[in-house]
């Protein structure tokens, strides 16, 4: 079942399926490369035909594992940066009430570490932590990439201090390399349960494999029907012809409006839950296609927020961009407008109405206004902020990144500039063996 919908009409005006129809071929190639894993970047492949291939006993594995830390702890720490955080701080930012953390009856919260080297940030949550039931789930292919090996080192040292080491230990989930790193080596001598992150699948597309999927169960989260949503998007993609493949034509409308000279692409939402969706979004899409001097560069916003601060440039600013707009048709609350009988704000015409029905309308008049103002609009449709919906459309972005590259004509699975800042770190912080 496909529970997205893709309009293009306002991001591609009157010629719409003419433009589709030239760049066809072009796509289409890209996909039968994609599919056919002959491309470059084919050993990283591992994600394409992942929702169809998680089964109950993997999945059970994982629910058991998550179990036991919410059992044991009020809070875990998610050690991870880059694809080893975001996909699942994407979907537990969306799924949890926007002010759980202030509940102190709230049930196991999942906070997240190692995505930064800020000092003070590491403190405030080591003095956060002091004397509280807390676990770690520490996410690394090797076990030294520098961020998360010193949040984890500190936070260890904390826990094991808490609890003791044996306890320590039971609190401590490793998700690494099957068999080679540091991390999988303490893990083995540690005793630490362990998952694996599959070596064909890169860490922008691991949001359902462990490294997303234990951190969403321990917030609490179905991670059974997150991969439903998933299979689903899955089987459109892969058997869907062109005219009816939302992925393969979002890749294609990209690629039109990047060669008509649209540099910027910027997603925007109605729905602040979205922020951090749209955060792995920019990961997954500048990774992927940031290379060779080529590239969409891919930025993000918050409405309305967001238009009080960059909606003038949006609007007036150099014609570079071009938006794709998130936009949820169904909200989880009903919250309904009063009266007021001296109506000083005077907003009582608006008395009656849903607050959803007033974003509505804010969504669609910003839409005409950039459209006038010359911003290309895609829209993508979601049903609601839900575990199957999120599935669906983190599959969606997957596929159509990949389609997308190859139509660019780069490899969507290699990130060589990111290694570039640390040789250069490295080298100041006086790192043996580099020079």
């Amino acid at each position: 079942m496909n529970t997205i919908k893709l309009e293009l009409e306002k991001a591609l005006g009157a010629s719409a399926q003419e433009q589709l129809q030239k760049i066809a071929p072009e796509v289409e190639k890209a996909i039968a490369t994609l599919y056919e894993g002959n491309g470059v970047g084919n050993d990283f492949l591992g994600w394409l035909n992942l929702p169809a291939e998680i089964d109950h006993k993997f999945l059970t594995d994982i629910e058991t594992t998550a179990n036991s830390l919410r059992r044991k702890c009020r809070f875990v720490v998610v050690i991870g940066i880059g694809g080893s955080y975001l996909g699942a701080k994407a979907v537990i930012d969306a799924l949890s009430s926007t002010f759980a953390s202030y509940d102190a009856n709230a049930k196991t919260q999942v906070l997240f570490a190692g995505h930064n080297i800020g000092e003070d940030y590491l403190a405030d949550m080591q003095e956060f932590l002091k004397d509280k039931e807390f676990g770690i789930i520490n996410i690394s292919k090797s076990g030294t990439t520098t961020e998360p090996a010193i949040a984890f080192r500190l936070l260890k040292q904390q826990l094991e201090n808490q609890v003791g080491k044996g306890e320590a230990q039971r609190r401590i989930v490793a998700i690494t390399d099957a068999s080679k790193g540091a991390l999988r080596t303490l893990a083995d001598n540690e005793g630490y349960k362990t998952f694996v992150i599959p070596d064909n699948v890169g860490g922008r597309f691991s949001v359902l494999t462990p490294v997303g999927l234990l951190p969403i169960a321990v917030a609490g989260f179905d991670i059974r029907v997150l991969v439903a949503g998933a299979q689903n998007m899955m089987q459109q993609c892969k058997t869907a012809p062109f005219e009816s493949n939302i992925a393969a034509q979002y890749a294609a409308a990209r690629n039109i409006l990047y060669r008509d000279g649209k540099k910027i692409e910027i997603l925007a939402n109605f729905n602040p839950k979205l922020h951090y969706l749209a955060e792995w979004w920019k990961q997954l899409y500048g990774e992927s296609e940031g290379k060779e001097g080529k590239g969409i560069f891919p930025a993000s916003v918050d409405f309305t927020t967001d238009l009080h601060s960059m909606g003038q440039w949006i609007q007036e600013g150099e014609r570079t961009i071009f938006e794709t707009v998130i936009s949820v048709e169904n909200v989880n609350n009903t919250l309904v407008i009063p009266t007021d009988k001296e109506d000083l704000d005077g907003l009582n015409y608006l008395a009656g109405k849903r607050v959803d029905y007033v974003n509505k309308m804010a969504e669609l008049g910003t839409q005409m206004a950039h459209v006038d103002g010359g911003v290309p609009n895609i829209r993508i449709v979601i049903p609601a902020v839900r575990e199957n919906c999120l599935g669906a459309l983190i599959y969606f972005f997957e596929a159509a990144c990949a389609i997308s590259g190859y139509t660019l004509g780069v490899n969507p699975f290699n990130q060589p500039g990111v290694e570039a800042y640390k040789k250069n770190m490295f080298r100041l912080l006086e790192k043996p063996g580099v020079k």
